[in-house]
């Protein structure tokens, strides 16, 4: 697990054609199709390993005469839940031809017993197998069903197919393996190295146990909803920023784990009837209802006998200060903070939303009586929540993109969603943005290097350097596979690739992009790797009132090495870079290579306690343990 094979830094993300080329000299590529001819210094930059990736995925296309979709049952939160409060939903997600296990074209799921068969006839007319926790084919249906539908969200919020963040031997098609008996064990995680979703099942704790469930029973991991959407969301993050497996700092890790709770919580506002059990239970108070809040209920109940794993909301008590950013270390109480901002933030927006339904059905009091909400208000508020959570899901998906591509840090994404959300929607009515600000502004998540909250003082800015636009980056003289979403071959990728790293190695623009030159490194005595483009991917979204705006978005990084305690420590620099479809630059959102706060910061927490999980000393330097997420999990 420590080879240099399985480690981030080991060596430099270069792939072999780029290295081929680099030693060539120069390489010209021209005609019509491939846009104008261009030249790469030899030496001067390497493309990422990822760069192809998306290429090695073949997702499924529908045929005019397939089926729209596929329906199949799943438990919407776990086994424990009550069939009154909407425990079973019928789930359709995007119809595809599957091979036993089952195997569609980005998934693959293996696991004790026969191959689950979906194509069965009788599985056909009766929407898969019934939800039961005694049935290992059905828990193959589980983890399909909810990967694949957290998928679709991904997709839908970025416009394009999400390439994964691992390789297969062989260089054949990628696919995630999906576990879902894999161990005995209370855990359930993603290794990177081997592209899969490992999830354990054990036996409950007899003393600890609550609710429903048998004390002392067998409980799987594949049947919590919370579990496997929170699992497959970090293999999804893994392929938009292949770098947050890096535990540069505290907030990294947390990141990681915060944004694949919440995913998990908005997703389940997708089952209509959870949502309508929790506005029957608390009415427009969401953040009283344990059906939405809670994460993973029936884990909590069957090892530590809490009431769930973790939970959305903080409600302290009366006199108790909210928690702030920074007091905590340990990834999930730390990536708590960020989860319960965002989700105060929803929970006005879902408040200012209803109101008007709320006065109507009070006469304008705003005070509803005693006793149960009519069923009209209920559905909807049900309906307005559901709505909401679409939005925020998809705000917050979006946002990866807008992300810097090493060292995340909270008040990063702030920035990030911030901007996300003003290219979309720039006049937002109904202050979204605002209520985030507040709500990260309450938690002391305060952005570096900004000079106030305001939101046009957050907003990512372009170079402060003129770059003119990218000529071979114009959308004119990009090459899709029939479609903007889908990635151009490995040509027209690396063409890509080229086009953006002639421009980052320009000593006069290098600091732009968080980089170094090889001439700056060498007055500087620093040890400095070639810089790399990583990757580059189309983006197609669609605004509320149907604006479509299109972009690329690309991350380029380079490694140093930093003196720390007599070894040398790896350290990451590098930007995201957005270019609109002109080839202009509209932002760089760069982390500087040789930035001196940013190499101290990591130092201190490499010293950690906490840093001290993550990160192992060898004769000569530092390096990270291999598999970050599997590492928190333990």
């Amino acid at each position: 697990m420590s080879s240099s094979s399985s480690n981030p830094l080991a060596s430099t993300p270069a792939a072999t054609a780029a290295q081929a080329e680099s030693r060539e000299g120069v390489q010209r590529t021209a005609g019509p199709a491939q846009g104008p001819a261009l030249a790469q210094p030899a030496g001067s930059y390497a493309l990422g390993e990822g760069l192809t990736r998306a290429e090695r995925m073949s997702p499924y296309e529908r045929q005019s005469a397939d089926p729209v979709y596929r329906p199949l049952r799943v438990f919407t939160r776990d086994p424990a839940t009550s069939t009154l409060a909407g425990a079973i939903s019928l789930v359709n997600i995007p119809w595809e031809p599957l091979q036993p296990g089952p195997e569609g074209a980005l998934f693959r799921v293996e696991g004790p017993g026969l191959p689950l068969d979906l194509n069965r006839p009788d599985l056909l007319l009766s929407s898969g197998l019934a939800p039961t926790m005694s049935d290992e084919q059905f828990r193959k249906q589980m983890v399909y069903t909810v990967c694949t539908s957290v998928y679709g969200s991904f997709r839908a919020a970025l416009g394009r197919y999400v390439a994964w963040g691992f390789d297969s031997p062989g260089n054949g098609t990628l696919k995630l393996t999906v576990r879902p008996d894999a161990f005995k064990g209370e855990n359930a995680y993603y290794e990177k190295r081997t592209g899969t979703l490992s999830f354990g099942y054990y036996e409950g704790d007899k003393a600890k146990t609550r609710g429903n469930n048998l004390p002392g029973g067998t409980f799987y991991t594949s049947l919590s909803h919370d579990v496997v959407a929170h699992e497959v969301t970090h293999s999804l993050v893994d392929g938009l920023r292949s770098n947050f497996t890096i535990p540069t700092g505290p907030d990294v890790a947390a990141f990681h784990e915060a944004l694949a709770d919440l995913v998990a919580f908005f997703q389940r506002f997708s089952y209509a009837g959870v949502v309508r059990a929790a506005i029957r239970e608390t009415g427009a108070d969401l953040a009283r209802s344990r059906l939405l809040t809670n994460i993973a209920e029936q884990f909590g109940q069957t090892t530590s006998g809490s009431g769930a794993l973790r939970t959305i909301a903080e409600i302290p008590r009366i006199g108790e200060p909210l928690r702030h950013y920074g007091e905590d270390i340990e990834p999930h109480r730390r990536g708590s903070v960020l989860t319960a901002a965002v989700f105060e933030a929803f929970n006005t927006l879902f408040r200012r939303k209803t109101e008007p339904y709320i006065r109507l059905a009070t006469n304008g009091t705003g005070v509803l009586p005693p006793g149960q909400m009519p069923a009209d208000l209920q559905e909807l508020l049900a309906k307005s929540a559901s709505n909401l959570a679409s939005q925020f899901l998809s705000i917050l998906i979006r946002s990866i993109d807008y992300c810097p591509p090493v060292d995340i840090r909270f008040g990063d994404f702030l920035r990030a969603m911030i901007t996300a959300d003003h290219d979309l929607v720039p006049d937002d009515p109904h202050a979204y943005r605002e209520a985030l600000i507040d709500s990260f502004r309450r938690r002391s998540i305060f952005p570096l290097s900004v000079k106030n909250l305001s939101e046009d003082a957050l907003i990512w800015r372009p170079a402060q350097k003129r770059i003119d636009p990218i000529l071979g980056l114009n959308f004119a003289n990009l090459r899709f596979r029939g479609d903007p979403q889908n990635a151009a071959g490995a040509v027209e990728l690396r063409r890509q690739a080229r086009c953006l790293g002639d421009v980052i190695c320009r000593p006069d623009l290098a600091g732009e992009f968080g980089l170094i030159s090889p001439a700056q490194a060498a007055r500087r005595s620093v040890q400095a790797d070639l810089p790399c483009v990583q990757s580059i991917r189309s983006s197609r979204r669609i605004g509320p009132d149907g604006q479509v705006a299109f972009d690329l978005v690309a991350e380029v990084t380079q490694r140093t090495r930093a003196a720390h305690r007599g070894r040398l420590m790896p350290f990451l620099g590098g930007a995201t870079v957005i270019l609109g479809p002109q080839g202009e630059v509209r932002y760089v959102i760069s982390k500087s290579v040789v930035s001196e706060r940013r190499i101290s910061d990591q130092a201190a927490f490499v010293d950690s306690s906490a840093g001290q999980a993550f990160w192992e000393p060898t004769r000569s330097d530092l390096r990270p343990k291999p598999e970050m997420l599997r590492v928190v999990h333990e």
